[in-house]
């Protein structure tokens, strides 16, 4: 998203054959059981109902249940040296005693977040862009390292602390979708943290941080800015950046469906095609996903075809408006639409995850 002037107020690791097979027969059927065999994760599910992840980005765990590489990488004051940040074990959560110990008696920050979907689509310090607002035409702010602590299943871990002016971006990806090609993405974030400022994104953007017009981004945002879209209540809302538009629904400005959300931990879910596109939510400590929207491209012009680009970025707008605020946890985008029955079995996964447990 672009704030105008006018606006300032194959590392794929697969299933067992009889789980992939049983999860395949299910994703088919639109009854994807309620659990995954021990060791299906994220990726391995989106693996399994045939849309891939071409990018797979977490600071608390793995995403694939083979993976063993690092999450994320810091940088500490004292020195400028840097840690790689791995898992305790393949498949499994952050090691962030490793963390703690080398950022111990200095501050750290994260200067890269890792792709594990072996396409190196890493998330690394945001460039300059198009946004003319202030504190514009510098490179962004990097995340504090310990400023988002939190646990998963018991384990001490970090989130990517998203203050106003903090922003990871890759401009030249592998894999992600272009143009009118189908996609999927989600995010686990925090409910509690965010603002009326754009954009804290995760997703599709532009390559040139600049504003490209409509339809050049397809985006999971989450806040309570007012500006373009938004939904019931106060907010904050899941909603798609699209580009010149935030948008809840299919209309400009309000759409009834797209609740306000109040979860502590925050599965948020967007997803398009063509002529057609989707916005889904739950709770990420437990339960199911709604959907608060699914239907065709918004009923403004430039958004039927799409024009993604492929770029990704993390906390901020295409064009690098990087007033929001948010904290990240972990995301995925696909090659394909992925199917309700694969994000569900998804999701079950992330609420047996043990955020905040």
């Amino acid at each position: 998203m672009a704030i105008r002037k006018w606006l300032r107020p194959s590392r794929r690791s697969l299933l067992s054959t009889g789980a992939a097979a049983a999860l395949g027969v299910g994703i088919l059927t639109g009854t994807a059981p309620a659990s995954q065999a021990a060791g299906s994760l994220p990726c391995d599910i989106y693996a399994s109902g045939g849309t891939p992840c071409v990018a797979a980005h977490s600071t608390t765990r793995a995403l694939y249940s083979a993976y063993n590489g690092p999450l994320y990488q810091v940088r500490r004051a004292s020195d400028n040296a840097t840690r790689d940040i791995g898992v305790l074990s393949a498949g499994g959560v952050a090691n962030a005693a490793a963390q703690d110990s080398f950022c111990s008696g200095t501050s750290c920050v994260i200067t890269a977040i890792y792709d594990q979907s072996g396409r190196n689509n890493r998330l690394t310090q945001a460039p300059p862009g198009g946004f003319s607002g202030p504190a514009a035409g510098g490179y962004d702010n990097l995340a504090n390292a310990t400023a988002a602590p939190i646990t998963v299943a018991g384990h001490k871990a970090y989130g990517v602390y998203v203050a106003p002016g903090t922003g990871y971006r890759n401009n030249s990806t592998n894999g992600v979708a272009k143009g009118d090609q189908a996609e999927g993405m989600y995010a686990v974030l925090d409910g509690t943290h965010y603002n009326g400022g754009c954009c804290f994104d995760y997703g599709n953007a532009e390559t040139n941080s600049r504003d490209n017009g409509n339809g050049t981004m397809e985006a999971i945002y989450f806040g309570n800015i007012k500006v373009w879209g938004y939904g019931t209540g106060n907010g904050p809302w899941i909603m798609a950046d699209l580009e010149n538009g935030l948008f809840s629904g299919v209309n400009a400005g309000y759409n009834a469906n797209d609740p306000s959300i109040s979860n502590r931990y925050l599965t948020a879910i967007v997803k398009g095609q063509p002529n057609h596109w989707a916005i889904r939510g739950g709770n990420a400590q437990s339960g199911s996903l709604s959907t608060f929207y699914n239907g065709t491209r918004p009923n403004v012009s430039g958004y039927n075809p799409m024009k993604k680009e492929g770029a990704i970025i993390l906390g901020i707008g295409g064009d690098n408006s990087h007033g929001a605020a948010g904290t990240f946890y972990e995301g995925v985008m696909t090659s394909g639409y992925p199917s309700d029955a694969t994000e569900n079995a998804v999701q079950t996964n992330i609420t047996a995850a043990g955020y905040g447990k």
